[in-house]
């Protein structure tokens, strides 16, 4: 339904878009770049749909001007990237000048366009040489990230003022250490759980360190949570099973960062010996170093019981299925159910509301506590776009995604109204890209990308957002119906390369 009446978004409010370094730079072999986790993922046979890589992606390495100026044509107040530490640093060993000097040209292009630079210092591309002693199973591997990070701020401190650590290391650990679902491909409950703990002594380490450096900075974390419902809130292994979720997907990473230990019941039921001797004395008091700014990563809710649904709810995510392996270390009578809820291609739900619930409860339990910031990181939807030529320009009536938009960013609006005090959003992605075990199967973006000749076209999608930015106002006018500005319409037509 379109809003009725006007909502008007908070003072400073910031409105952005994300992207990720190996989903769209290309150039993974130029200027002294080596092999990430993912180089050598994706040449897993079946572990990337079609067999797909990020050898080219978007080629933005080459086209950051041109992307930019895209990024200005829609109004981006904000862009939230990530460095390439296989480009920084490859092999994580000596500093690679050249791969330095692309996100200070970045930087600077982003700076005299008017759009604050949002830095990720690690978005999953850990350089394989590291993988191969171990990667994240190993201490030594947190060390190695926190001079990263400082690389980086000697490079951009003077013009950076926003850094995140992480982006989202439930991902790095569970997804790509015990589900195999991610790089490296790993089996291993034990492996995913030293991961996650050794990544959260990387955050608390370098947030430390980079405090030391300027305490100006704005450090954070960006988290990938959800909200956990149980199908029958009256059933007791239903309850249990959103318990359970609840505690491997959020209270795992939120407890150590905000409280300096993790949930006990979920610790009690899923850490073995090997993650007991890993966390040394001192460790959850370097992860628990406050931060500025939580950065949550929403896409939709877990609807769960403790048996199966009489009719399962769908083909679930697709490369999980076909690799046969949950993520979660404890996952015995966890089974997801249908709610009726509208559902992407990709099968994800779509559940506004849940956002505004999960911003409440992080706002209650952790972030205001601590006098943290909220800001959505992610958020996004994947559809089957069909592109078409009109009077010369190319069109993609994404209809989906801008109400996909729309409810979310009316969600924030009900947090806010609520109390809680979020900073802004990002919209997953600026463009489309490689999906890691999707490839290039699906499309997140508010641009569309031809990957055979590189053109972009702003989707009805981007007009729209573009429009809430200008007006910074949630009504009908700003989005029903999405004709293009005479700008918006110009810079699409303008974006071949």
């Amino acid at each position: 339904m379109p809003e009725t009446t006007a909502r008007e978004f908070p003072p400073g409010f910031l409105f952005g878009a994300a992207t990720a370094a190996y989903q769209i730079e290309g150039a993974a072999h130029e200027d002294g770049r080596r092999d990430s986790i993912w180089d050598v993922f994706t040449k897993v046979p079946g572990a990337v749909i079609n067999g797909e890589d990020g050898e080219i992606a978007c080629d933005h390495y080459h086209l950051y001007q041109d992307d930019v100026a895209l990024m200005a044509s829609l109004g981006l107040q904000t862009y939230r990237f990530s460095t390439s530490w296989s480009r920084v640093r490859p092999d994580g060993g000596a500093l690679n000048p050249k791969g330095v000097d692309f996100y200070k040209r970045l930087v600077d292009e982003l700076l005299q366009a008017g759009i604050l630079p949002w830095l990720t210092l690690y978005h999953w591309d850990l350089p394989q040489a590291l993988q191969d002693r171990g990667g994240w199973t190993r201490r030594e591997t947190a060390d190695r990230f926190t001079e990263y990070a400082l690389d980086m701020h000697d490079a951009l401190g003077d013009r950076v003022d926003v850094w995140t650590t992480l982006n989202e290391p439930w991902c790095s650990s569970f997804l790509g250490y015990t589900a195999g679902l991610h790089a490296p491909g790993h089996y291993s409950r034990s492996e995913g759980m030293l991961a996650a703990h050794h990544l959260l002594l990387a955050h608390g380490q370098t947030v430390r360190a980079l405090r030391a450096r300027d305490s100006s900075l704005d450090l954070g974390i960006s988290l990938n949570l959800t909200v956990a419902d149980p199908a029958d809130p009256a059933e007791p292994a239903d309850v249990d099973a959103a318990r359970r979720i609840d505690g491997q997907f959020n209270r795992w990473f939120l407890d150590p960062i905000f409280r300096g230990k993790y949930p006990q019941d979920i610790f009690d039921e899923i850490a073995d010996d090997a993650l007991r001797a890993a966390i040394t004395p001192g460790d959850l008091e370097v992860i628990s170093t406050p931060i500025d700014t939580l950065g949550v990563n929403y896409y939709h809710g877990e609807f769960v019981g403790g048996s199966p649904p009489a009719t399962p709810p769908g083909s679930g995510d697709a490369p999980t299925q076909r690799r046969g392996q949950s993520p979660f270390p404890s996952s015995e009578n966890i089974f997801w159910h249908d709610r009726g809820l509208p559902r992407t291609p990709m099968n994800w739900e779509v559940q506004p509301e849940g956002l505004t619930r999960l911003l409440v409860r992080v706002s209650d339990e952790y972030a205001q506590p601590a006098g943290t910031s909220l800001i959505v990181t992610e958020n996004g939807a994947a559809y089957d776009d069909e592109p078409v030529l009109e009077d010369g320009t190319i069109r993609v009536h994404d209809h989906e995604r801008a109400d996909y938009v729309r409810l979310h960013l009316g969600a924030i609006l009900d947090a806010v109204e609520a109390g809680v005090d979020v900073r802004g959003y990002f919209y997953w992605s600026l463009m489309d890209n490689f999906e890691w075990a999707w490839g290039y199967a699906t499309r997140f973006g508010i641009v569309r990308v031809d990957y055979e000749t590189q053109e972009r076209a702003v989707k009805d999608s981007g007009i729209q957002y573009g429009r809430i930015i200008a007006s910074r106002i949630l009504d009908s006018e700003t989005t029903a119906g999405v004709s293009p500005s005479p700008d918006a319409a110009a810079s699409a037509a303008s974006m071949t390369t």
